[in-house]
């Protein structure tokens, strides 16, 4: 069973009604299990495949989301477009609790990820200058505009290996470096997209304040924001799915041109 749109996202997000015909599908891949079976169904005329990142009952840590069997699946699936959604903590104050930011860059802070498909025999040398897709990132900003849904065109994403929340010290350096927000998953997931040369995308849903701001991060707390965020993200999401073309104008299909020595 092939998808042109591939979804990946916490269990919150996940709508069973959203997709006609649903079925569940397994992918074997050389670099082990993904992260949980796909759900493929239509979506706005498409076939949309989607996955839980962190597998359906949130068992998997950030460190241990096997990303290269993620992409590699969604690659075997017939995925061109990958729409990634994740939680963040603001490191800025006027990234607030609530709002949506669509990541344009990342600082990297993970130590213990496999980041390349190619670990032997061929090095592989990609460019995340810009590691977003431009393609992609145009049409969230565009839908979220026409729904009156508050998001950020722009944000710095700090990928931490997690699963701890940072310290004070950590947060206000990051806030030095610029970032915007803080999180534990965007990297190698982004990473290893380019390098499979999909279309991929992120909206992260802004949770909290990280810990900067006098106020302790909970676990509870970032769950009611979250499910508070996931009704615009699933509009946001449709209308994307609904507008993306056929066949993608950016350079993310030919990542790997010139990536060898």
């Amino acid at each position: 069973m092939q998808a042109e749109i591939g979804i990946i996202g916490g269990t919150g997000l996940y709508d069973p009604k959203l997709l006609k015909n649903a079925q569940e599908v397994e992918v074997n891949t050389p670099h082990g299990a993904p992260s949980d079976s796909f759900t493929i169904g239509e979506l706005a005329g498409k076939q949309v495949a989607f996955l839980a990142r962190h597998g359906r009952k949130h068992t998997i840590r950030p460190t241990d989301v096997n990303s290269r069997a993620n992409m590699y699946a969604f690659k075997k699936l017939g995925v061109q477009w990958v729409l990634a959604v994740s939680t963040v903590g603001s490191l800025k104050e006027e990234y607030q609790p609530g709002e949506l930011a669509f990541i344009d860059q990342f600082i990297d802070r993970t130590t213990r990820r496999e980041q390349s498909f190619y670990s032997q025999d061929r090095v592989c040398h990609i460019s995340v200058a810009d590691p977003m897709c431009p393609e992609i990132r145009k049409t969230l900003i565009a839908v979220a505009k026409k729904a009156k849904i508050t998001a950020h065109p722009t944000g710095t994403y700090v990928c931490i290996e997690g699963p701890r929340f940072s310290t004070k010290a950590e947060s206000r350096m990051y806030q030095m470096w610029g970032a915007n927000v803080v999180g534990m998953t965007l990297v190698p997931e982004c990473v290893l997209a380019r390098e499979a040369e999909l279309c991929y995308a992120t909206t992260a849903m802004i949770t909290d304040y990280d810990c900067w701001k006098d106020h302790p991060v909970s676990t509870e707390e970032i769950i009611t924001t979250m499910r508070t965020n996931v009704e615009k993200v699933k509009k946001i999401l449709m209308e994307t799915v609904a507008a993306l073309p056929k066949e993608s104008s950016c350079g993310c299909k030919d990542a790997l041109k010139n990536a060898f020595v």
